[in-house]
């Protein structure tokens, strides 16, 4: 069977990293519309938004999440998918208002998982809050699955709604408290995601190049940016989000998969 295009997710911002990790973290307007440009012109075909304050502090607010889009809008084609899980702690009312904005997409975790030495808590009366109100908005959810049984909650919220909408799925592995970036990790995730389903996988940290090797070869889709991975190599920082989906462009042609433009990656997630 033909693979299909290599869809390549750019996580750009994240609620985690710091400046002082990361000074060149794109969180004003103009910074990430120059960093959009350069991640589309890298191979990138959705952009994964995190937005920060004037502090640099991450923050749900919708004015924020606004000026963001409009700056990747007005400088790429990129699909723009919002998070809904903000920050570990954010309240479930402040998650759910950046959806009012109608992005194509946006983040749906669908259960609690320890992360690091917090937890991000997604109780399931919040998770059918979200999805409900994603369909409402015609936006597409993607399932981040940080352990197995995530992606039997997301099935049966997609089956109870009837909505028929394309399903999607984000292996996050490598999480402090979550599903290890194991050998077989990826493979076991794929098999029990639907025929008819697309998934990518994100590596977290070191994790990410095996994670990436063992996306690109079973016919998923890869996310990177700083949100995931901070360095290019031991002990050299990444310079840029479009360095990271680079290296992971030039992965995928090695391997013999086409990089998705962004019209591609909408026709597969049918959101054309």
């Amino acid at each position: 069977m033909t693979s299909q295009p290599l869809v390549i997710t750019v996580a750009g911002v994240g609620a985690e990293v710091t400046l002082e990790q990361q000074p060149n973290l794109p969180i004003t307007p103009e910074r990430l519309a120059d960093d959009a440009r350069a991640c589309q012109e890298a191979g990138a075909s959705i952009y994964h938004l995190h937005v920060r304050d004037e502090r640099g502090e991450p923050t749900m607010d919708v004015d924020t999440f606004r000026a963001a889009r409009a700056a990747i809008e007005s400088s790429s084609d990129l699909i723009v998918q919002f998070t809904s899980g903000g920050s570990v702690g954010d309240p479930d009312d402040a998650r759910l208002a950046p959806l009012e904005l109608r992005p194509e997409m946006a983040s749906l975790t669908t259960g609690t998982v320890n992360f690091g030495d917090a937890v991000f808590w997604n109780p399931p009366d919040l998770i059918e809050r979200l999805y409900s109100r994603m369909r409402s908005l015609s936006v597409l959810p993607e399932f981040e699955i940080f352990e197995p049984g995530m992606i039997a909650t997301a099935d049966r919220l997609y089956e109870d709604s009837g909505a028929g909408h394309h399903r999607h799925y984000d292996f996050v592995l490598g999480v402090p408290g979550a599903m290890p970036a194991w050998d077989d990790s990826v493979a076991f995730l794929e098999r029990h995601v639907a025929r008819d389903a697309t998934w990518s996988a994100t590596g977290i940290g070191r994790a990410h190049i095996p994670i990436t090797e063992a996306a690109i070869a079973l016919g998923g889709h890869v996310r990177t940016g700083f949100e995931d991975v901070r360095y290019l190599g031991p002990g050299e920082p990444a310079e840029s989000n479009a360095q990271l989906i680079g290296r992971v462009a030039e992965m995928g042609r090695g391997a013999g998969r086409e990089i998705a433009t962004p019209e591609q990656a909408r026709n597969l997630l049918g959101l054309a």
